[in-house]
């Protein structure tokens, strides 16, 4: 049982338990503001108040007695000449927490811890703003159109007689040139036919003499066909008689 059992263990051995009591402290009473889990508020509560009483005397002694706890020699020195000023005539109660709520993860319970003389002081910090990146749009340029104005000529009469003129001698000179241009490609295909009967003329002649030859051939073969039966058949008159 815990009966008339002083203090919370935190989870930690003694010397851990300690160095962290004596580090929320020197932060308690630098930034006057802190945030932390309930058990560890509570518990810096019956750490740092008693310094703070004994910080009201100013003396050599409470000096080194409240250095033993807080090794930052100038908290010390804000706290014998800052803080006990604020703080006045305040018979204890010195800090205050309050609750926040579960944190997320391990579902503590979490607190902030402050000085309550100072409370305005910790409220009155900016608090700090991510500045978002401005992304400029380089808007296009709009340029005015530009405006063509519509021009009449006018032609004196001479100057149209003139171009009638020219119109009717390019339509009479148009047949001739098409005209020309009929005949070259008709005597261009005549060249061409005279040039490959020329050269097909050899050819002709070739495949005539190899008929020729076939023919002359197959003739002397038919000869000698008809010669042998007519061998064989007087030769088989003679063995029959």
């Amino acid at each position: 049982m815990r009966h008339r059992v002083k203090g919370r263990k935190l989870g930690r051995t003694a010397a851990h338990r300690e160095a962290t009591l004596r580090l929320l402290a020197t932060s308690l009473l630098q930034h006057k503001k802190i945030k932390t889990t309930v058990s560890k508020a509570k518990e810096l509560r019956s750490y740092v108040e008693p310094l703070i009483t004994k910080a009201k005397v100013d003396s050599v002694a409470n000096r080194r007695h409240i250095s033993r706890f807080i090794k930052d020699k100038e908290i010390v020195k804000e706290l014998f000449s800052e803080i006990v000023e604020k703080i006045g005539d305040r018979p204890g109660g010195y800090t205050r927490v309050i609750k926040l709520g579960q944190r997320r993860g391990d579902a503590a319970e979490m607190a902030i811890i402050e000085l309550v003389d100072y409370s305005d002081v910790a409220e009155d910090k900016p608090k700090k703003t991510k500045k978002k990146a401005e992304v400029k749009v380089e808007e296009p340029e709009i340029q005015d159109a530009e405006v063509i104005e519509e021009t009449t000529d006018e032609t004196p009469a001479d100057e149209t007689e003139v171009a009638v003129e020219e119109e009717t001698a390019e339509e009479e000179s148009a047949p001739a040139e098409v005209e020309t241009a009929e005949e070259e490609p008709a005597e261009a295909a005549a060249a061409e036919e005279e040039t490959a009967a020329e050269t097909a003329a050899p050819e002709v002649e070739a495949v005539e003499e190899e008929a020729e030859s076939t023919e002359e051939a197959s003739a002397e073969t038919e000869e000698k066909a008809s010669e042998d039966e007519a061998s064989k058949e007087d030769n088989s008159e003679e063995e029959k008689k």
